[in-house]
Parts: C-alpha cells; structure tokens; sequence
C-alpha cells in the first residue's frame, strides 16, 4: 500500500475552511494561524466543489482552489478559464502524489463545465508543465531613475488637455472595473476582476495584517473620460545631507490609451522627494522605457514567466483567438491527461478560423504545454523547435505556425491570484 493511500482528496466543507486557510499558510510559510477578521473576509469566497484538500485523518495537509475566470485570446474574445491558486503541500507529505490527485480532480471538473482552458501563477517553473500547462505571458518590472530621465521637474499635468486626479478608493472601486474592460479587450492575456479584487486592493476588505492604504490616481481625457488608473505608495528616506531620496512604488497601473500612460508614468515622476520609481509587474514589451526621454532611466530589475495556461479544448482556444496571416496546418497534440489530445486541421486568416479534427499527417507535433505557450502568440516556434519541444513532420512547418500564432504586440496578465 503506497503511503498516500490513506490520506483522503476531496472538496472541503465550509466547516473545514479555517482548517483549509491554516494549512495554506503552512505550505506558503506564513503564520500558520488564521485571524477572525481574515476568516470572515475569506469567507465570503467560498464555493462548495471549487476548494480541495487532502486530508491524513483530521489533518489537512494540502490544499487546492480553482475559480471561474475569463482570458482574454488573441484578437480580445473573452475565454472561459479554471483559475488554479492557493496549491500547497505540507512539507510532510511530499513526493506522495497530492498535487497530481488535486489537480487530475479539478481539470476534469473544469473540462466537464466546458471551461476552455485552464490558468495560474507559476510558484515554482518545475511543477506545472507535468499538467499540461505552459508559460504564455511574462512579467517585466523596471525601476526607474528620476533624474536621469530627462523629464520636465516642474510638469504641472498633461499638455493634451487631460488631467491627473488624487481620487479616493471610494471612487476607485465605482470607476475601476469599467476602466479594467475595456483595458482587458485590448491585452491578450488579461483577465476578468470580480468584486472582491476591488474590494481588497482599495481596503474595503483586508486580509493581510501588512496592508496599508495606498494613493490612487486617475488620468481624465479632455472629455472628462477616465482612461487610467494607478494605485501607489511611497517610503520615507532621507539622505546624509537631508535630502528626500524617496521611491514610488507602484502596486498596480492600467490605461486604456498612450496618452493616459504617458500621462500617469509623468506624475509619477514628478512627485516631490522622489527620486525612483518602481514600476510593479508590467508586460514585457510596456511602453514605459520609452516614455522617457533617455529610456536608460529606466532598469529592468524582473524578468521572468508569469501566466500560465492549460489547454482544455484545442478547437475552442484555436478559434477563439485571431489571426494576422492567412494559413493552414495540421497539428499533432499529444496531452498525457487525455483531456484534448489529437490531430486537428488549422485553417486560419483575418477574418476567422476553423480548427477540425482530422486524420490528415500531421504537419507540426507537439505537447499540450507548448501549444499552451503559443496559445498567446508570445512564445517562438523556432526557439521550440531549436530546443526539441516541437517537432517538424513536414519541411517549413515551423514558420508556417509562427507567421499564423506569434503576435505584434505580447500578450500579458496585469494580476496576480
């Protein structure tokens, strides 16, 4: 009898949720406690069915939440996704197959409701493409040094006819989540903000003992039109010579045109004291450097994967994004799961795109992961094939995928969950 075979995988009940709460903490190497005040906000997430965890008698030793959830593809189709979070196995009961028998649960659960594909935020960069998952949008985050950016000290706002606003979270959480839409349209990779999200990033729900108020700001076009928002705060640091020496740290920015970026990038630069700005996670290919007049103000200081992607049903996602080029391909996809593998015709162009299966060779081979991190047209088909993870069954294949899949601009998702 294998050493798991005695622990139970199954949803919680909502008489286990603080159970569940201190055993993600543990895996996560927090406190493990849970507070009243932070019990009762979590609460109020709680959905039967949707939080697993792993029981060894009373004990609850892993724990896994997924949440309905739409990306946005190529193109700016919303998708319906499984978002995965709050995975965790307690240190003591590793390497016994937990993870697997969670998640094997879930996506079939999500596979079953029709969800398209499957997301999260990657931890750790080994554990996830076992399941089918694969990178699909990075992160990017700079810091910025003021003085050297070449910026007018003394702006006093935009010279479009715009303006920069303080507002209060009040106002955020009634003008934000119109702003997120149609910010969300128009970035392959982004995703859907329920409530809660604004509720917590404002502080009108707050579960973390650390958090404090932030400033928030808000670029008006000169029609009065909010077209970016920006959340920030600022430490206090002085020099030897009593000099403010103080950075900006910006905890979340989104705008719907240049001019807002522009705009909101310039106040956050011509803050009095501050001498740096951090600009939070941001896309790969984000306007910011080049906002600047010596873009080399600007240090990248994180590079890495951050949006994950499962896909659950190839036809679905194929279609659902767009395409630049006109093409055909037939691809292989292997999916150990055997939750979308196959063999399925592409036929794609400007005006929309038709995926079937089909008995046709093969003309391009891969995993369910790779074709996951192209999903969003960020990832290479020459660099997969350069490293053995895609495979050619017919001579130019390979570009013939790339002109069809990569896009202008990278995808990215502003959230973390």
């Amino acid at each position: 009898m294998s050493r798991s075979a005695h622990v139970d995988v199954r949803p919680i009940t909502e008489a286990e949720f603080p159970d569940w709460l201190r055993a993600v903490n543990t895996g996560f190497l927090r406190e493990p406690v849970v507070g009243e005040d932070e019990l009762a906000a979590r609460r109020a997430q709680f959905q039967p069915g949707r939080y697993l965890a792993a029981f060894d008698g009373d004990r609850c030793v892993a724990t896994f939440r997924s949440f309905a959830q739409e990306v946005t593809a190529v193109g700016g189709a919303p998708v319906a996704a499984d978002a995965v979070t709050g995975v965790t196995v307690t240190a003591t009961h590793r390497r016994r197959g937990l993870l697997t028998r969670m998640m094997n649960q879930d996506l079939a659960a999500a596979k079953e409701r029709g969800d398209v594909v499957a997301t999260l935020i990657a931890a750790e960069y080994p554990i996830y493409g076992r399941y089918g998952f694969g990178p699909a949008a990075s992160s990017t985050e700079w810091v910025v040094d003021v003085p050297r950016t070449g910026l007018d000290r003394r702006w006093s706002g935009p010279a479009d006819g715009g303006r920069i606003d303080l507002v209060e979270p009040e106002e955020v959480r009634k003008i934000g989540p119109e702003l997120h839409e149609r910010v969300r349209r128009g970035t392959p990779g982004a995703v859907s903000r329920d409530d809660w999200w604004w509720q917590l990033r404002t502080g009108a729900v707050r579960v973390e003992k650390s958090w404090t108020v932030p400033f928030f700001v808000a670029y008006r076009a000169p029609d009065g039109t909010v077209e970016g928002l920006a959340a920030y705060e600022v430490d206090d640091n002085w020099g030897d010579a009593k000099q403010p020496l103080d950075t900006a740290t910006v905890r979340w920015l989104s705008a719907a045109t240049p001019a807002a970026e522009r705009a909101l990038w310039h106040y956050l630069c011509s803050i009095d004291w501050v001498t740096r700005v951090k600009s939070g996670p941001r896309a790969p290919d984000d306007l910011l450097p080049l906002l600047l007049p010596d873009p080399r103000a600007a240090r990248i200081t994180t590079q890495s994967d951050w949006f994950w992607v499962r896909i659950l049903d190839v036809v679905r996602a194929l279609e659902a994004r767009t395409y630049e080029g006109t093409g055909s391909l037939v691809l292989e996809v292997a999916d150990r799961a055997g939750l979308t593998g196959g063999r399925y015709r592409l036929e794609a162009s400007p005006e929309g795109a038709s995926c079937v299966p089909t008995t046709e060779s093969a003309e391009l081979s891969l995993d369910v992961a790779e074709l996951a991190a192209l999903w969003l047209g960020d990832e290479s088909v020459a660099r997969l094939l350069a490293l053995g993870r895609v495979r050619e069954e017919r001579a130019g294949a390979g570009r013939v995928a790339d002109a069809l899949l990569r896009t202008s601009r990278r995808p990215w998702c502003p959230d973390m969950f």
